[in-house]
């Protein structure tokens, strides 16, 4: 997507960089000479490449706030091409920055500029920046402030600031929407799926005047808004914790080269010694064979948001892909949460990691299986789903432990095969390559379950 405003006069660009596994966008803005990039992510190659595809030179880099959750590659990009760093005053940091303060205006080239607006809740420093062309605001980059449809979560900076942290992030939507027109297109990083979202988005673009009319921080009452916001909180990833940290420090470039390779001699030594050696492979590959012992975190999925959220941060990691392509684009998924340098890999099959040995297997199965299952008898039923998911609809009498508690767990979970589900298959299969890890009889149900529904008998109607 990009927005061409060529009744402006001139051919402004406002081009959205994804980053779906992890639910963020990043901004690259352009009048078709000078580039101002929003919010990077930190593998800046895409940055550049898109900057060189435009022919524009990034003169300015802005951070509309420290990120909870991904590492930027702000400063870096600022270092690499000169760009000024716009990041909030308030915000502490241990690198030289331009410091970006409520009512600042930014001259960015010689017909665009910025408008400094603070918009703390987020974050206790967050700001929003008001795009002007020609002296007229077109646009807004809200970050975690003004969502689509929603707002950014306000519980990730302290448990003590959470409630103050709600009600100023009702009070800077409304700011934003009595200071800008109502025409002016919203442009948020958070909401595409990342947990930094309150609650899901709505659509896929907005304006000032449409999340007036459909926002809840726009159209509740502040107590009903602020109870609401908090009643719907659940739990995070836990590589949160280090991702403000880091970017307080300043992030480098990442290091994108290949690991050193692993033969079968050295995975074996790494599971021995209980690493955590990861299958990127999709799902139903792993089930079929496996190393004993091994993870399946598939790159078809939110590979980093789940790695990072069971792993113990800072543990040496093994990557096992079918080919180096896989595994570097896992190194680009996890570089983008500060895991940096894989201690190792391998590609190939599970025969080429442990040649002359049987890999390891377990069965998957349908929902209508598992019905089928449970008409025969007891069986246990694994729900790995987070708090709210479960609380919307769940099978009775399953058992329920979300995913990112699991590993502390285990010995919740009945004795017996274990069937685990959650909503689509990729979380069970990671619950299951645990649960096998762990020496434990598991069928991975790999289907999508349907909430609010009697189906094939499983559900309460």
């Amino acid at each position: 997507m990009s927005t061409d405003s060529n009744e402006l006069g001139f051919d402004l660009k406002i081009v959205p960089i994804e980053t779906p596994t992890l639910g963020d966008r990043s901004y690259l803005v352009s009048d078709g000479r000078v580039g101002l990039v929003v919010d990077p992510q930190r593998d800046i190659d895409r940055v550049l490449a898109l900057a060189a595809e435009l022919g524009v030179e990034v003169t300015h880099v802005a951070e509309t706030h420290l990120h909870n959750d991904y590492v930027t590659g702000g400063l870096a990009l600022s270092r690499l091409t000169g760009a000024s760093y716009l990041v909030p005053a308030e915000a502490e940091v241990l690198f030289e920055r331009q410091t970006a303060a409520d009512g600042d205006a930014i001259e960015v080239g010689d017909r665009l500029s910025l408008q400094v607006v603070a918009t703390p809740g987020h974050t206790l420093h967050h700001v929003s920046y008001v795009l002007a062309a020609d002296h007229r605001p077109v646009a807004v980059f809200t970050g975690g402030s003004l969502l689509l449809g929603t707002v950014g979560r306000t519980d990730l900076v302290a448990p003590e600031h959470t409630v103050a942290l709600t009600h100023a992030q009702y009070a800077s939507a409304h700011r934003l929407a009595a200071q800008l027109p109502p025409e002016v297109a919203i442009y948020p990083t958070h909401g595409f799926g990342s947990f930094c979202s309150a609650s899901p988005p709505s659509g896929d673009s907005s304006t000032i005047a449409a999340e007036a009319r459909v926002n809840p921080a726009l159209t509740k009452e502040e107590d009903e808004f602020v109870s609401e916001l908090l009643a719907g909180l659940d739990a995070y990833p836990a590589y949160y914790a280090h991702m403000g940290e880091l970017n307080a420090a300043g992030p480098e470039a990442p290091d994108l080269s290949p690991p050193a390779v692993a033969d079968p001699q050295e995975l074996r030594r790494r599971l021995e010694a209980g690493e955590w050696v990861v299958d990127l492979r999709h799902r139903r590959a792993f089930a079929e064979g496996h190393l004993q012992g091994s993870f399946n975190f598939g790159i078809d999925g939110n590979l980093a948001t789940y790695l990072g959220w069971l792993m113990p941060w800072g543990a040496p990691l093994t990557l096992l892909g079918e080919s180096a392509e896989q595994v570097a684009e896992a190194q680009r998924e996890l570089v983008r949460i500060g895991i940096d340098r894989p201690s190792a890999a391998a590609t190939g099959t599970p025969e080429d990691w442990a040649p002359g040995q049987g890999p390891a297997s377990f069965a998957t199965a349908s929902f209508a299986d598992l019905a089928a299952a449970r008409r025969g008898g007891d069986v246990v039923v694994l729900d790995v789903r987070r708090n709210q998911e479960w609380d919307a609809s769940h099978i009775p009498e399953a058992v329920h432990i979300p995913i990112h508690e699991l590993p502390q767990r285990l010995d919740e979970v009945p004795d017996g095969q274990v069937w685990v589900h959650c909503a689509s298959g990729y979380r069970a299969s990671v619950a299951a390559s645990i649960l096998d890890a762990a020496g434990r009889r598991v069928i991975a149900v790999d289907d999508d379950y349907e909430p609010n529904a009697s189906r094939y008998g499983l559900l309460e109607a």
